[in-house]
């Protein structure tokens, strides 16, 4: 598999040429990585163009994927998200009608903002069950039907997400089932799923059918933080293929990162030769992980093959206190929250670092479990749109005084970005108790 923006780079390198050009470093290597640092020089391409070295690699990047195109982001899937919402609103755009996305309601927040700057309506697909955590929203073919049926309109798409942070993978086959009864396009958040595609029978959403998804590289490929790709499925609407390009440069900045364009181009080479390897040989290390943590007495959910996602209070600890204890030991883990740790392994993680683990795990002692409700969201009630609601001017109060209020800015917590009250929505006291649950205390409202 050919590299032409690492080629690029590093023939301009031992060219030595006088840098008259963007960024300011100019090539001097203080951190390090500052002669590989270059902007839209001579030849170089623009990410944004439809030829030129990038555009060559990002077919490769197709190839391997198996997509009818894929671009990159070098901001991650929050632009890639934002760019297919476009892509789809604008080919699907009907005259006099607005833009209707039905969405699994633990959609990213960038799902949100592109709701804002692309003014479309939302519509949410609720879970039937409690969860134990905000991230997961674990919906079946049959909820997407209900709520399709339920629409006075026909919608647009159908955007979920899966893998959600929690692990947890939904039946994209049967989404899509249901999707072409209706003849509605299926987006997919794939973010935390790109290595789904080298697994031996590949888990990957287009392989599943999706119409477009993201993936972000960075999250659990050997590519730089930022690293995305946007796929469009080769079977998809005709329509997609239009100018995803300039839909895409409108949400993205002038400057993408040159360093971010050549990890994704170097991990085309790796994704071509070792890495399909390398994923078989860590997946039997992380089964085995997985049973020894069970074996101690800890719960653990989400069938992602390599993502470890503990829940604690059964063993007597809430999630953070088991991250807490996770640092003391030098692990840092992705995430925690009152209910969940959630563990990112991959191909790179040395036996040693499972050992580590394990080690640290050992090491607590069992306590009476901590009771506590999983998680129900309850069905939002919209009373302005979203656009209205984010762009308007807030005032910042009490989430004990907001009961009854319009929220105006969309109250996530980070990570992972999961609307616990969505912009426009009325704030309930069931709302309430969750913001705080999380540790959000005062809420922007109108």
């Amino acid at each position: 598999m050919t590299t032409p923006i690492c080629d690029f780079v590093t023939e301009y390198c031992l060219s030595r040429k006088v840098r008259l050009h963007m960024p300011g470093h100019k090539g001097a290597a203080l951190h390090g990585l500052e002669p590989f640092d270059i902007t839209e020089i001579a030849g170089a391409g623009y990410l944004y163009d439809n030829e030129g070295i990038i555009s060559e690699s990002e077919s490769n990047a197709a190839l391997l994927f198996g997509s009818g195109r894929t671009l990159y982001s070098t901001e991650g899937s929050s632009l890639s998200i934002k760019t297919m919402l476009a892509i789809a609103a604008t080919a699907l755009k009907e005259e006099g009608k607005r833009p209707l996305i039905l969405a699994s309601r633990n959609a990213h927040k960038a799902f949100l903002d592109a709701a804002c700057l692309l003014d479309l309506d939302v519509s949410f697909i609720m879970q039937s069950a409690p969860s134990p955590s905000l991230c997961q929203c674990f919906i079946t073919p049959k909820d997407v039907k209900a709520a399709i049926e339920s629409l006075e309109t026909k919608p647009t798409a159908v955007f979920v997400t899966s893998p959600d942070y929690m692990g947890s993978i939904l039946d994209i086959k049967g989404i899509k089932e249901v999707c072409r009864e209706y003849s509605l396009p299926l987006l997919v958040d794939n973010a935390h799923g790109a290595y789904l595609k080298f697994l031996q029978k590949s888990l990957h959403p287009l392989d599943m059918g999706a119409d477009m998804c993201c993936d972000s590289a960075h999250k659990t490929l050997p590519v730089y933080t930022g690293g995305g790709y946007l796929h469009i499925n080769a079977n998809a609407d005709k329509r997609f293929f239009d100018d995803p390009k300039g839909l895409m440069s409108i949400f993205a900045s002038t400057s993408p990162s040159y360093i971010i364009m050549q990890s994704l181009d170097f991990c085309n080479k790796v994704l071509s030769n070792e890495f399909p390897t390398l994923l078989e040989n860590a997946l039997p290390k992380a089964d085995k992980a997985k049973q020894e943590i069970a074996d101690m007495g800890y719960a653990l959910i989400g069938k992602e093959p390599m993502k470890i996602t503990i829940m604690p209070q059964s063993y007597g600890y809430t999630g953070n206190e088991l991250a807490d204890h996770l640092r003391e030991n030098d692990i840092e883990p992705e995430y925690s929250d009152p209910y969940a740790v959630v563990l990112m392994v991959s191909p790179y993680n040395s036996d040693e670092d499972y050992e580590r683990l394990l080690f640290a795990l050992s090491l607590l002692p069992r306590k009476k479990a901590i009771e506590g409700m999983p998680i129900m969201l309850p069905k939002p009630i919209q009373r302005v749109s979203i656009r209205k609601a984010m762009l308007s001017k807030p005032r910042r109060i009490n989430v004990d005084e907001a009961e009854g209020l319009i929220c105006a800015r969309t109250a996530v917590s980070c990570q992972p970005s999961i609307p616990i009250a969505v912009a426009g929505e009325e704030i309930t006291g069931e709302i309430i108790k969750i913001l705080k649950r999380y540790g959000i205390f005062e809420i922007g409202v109108l």
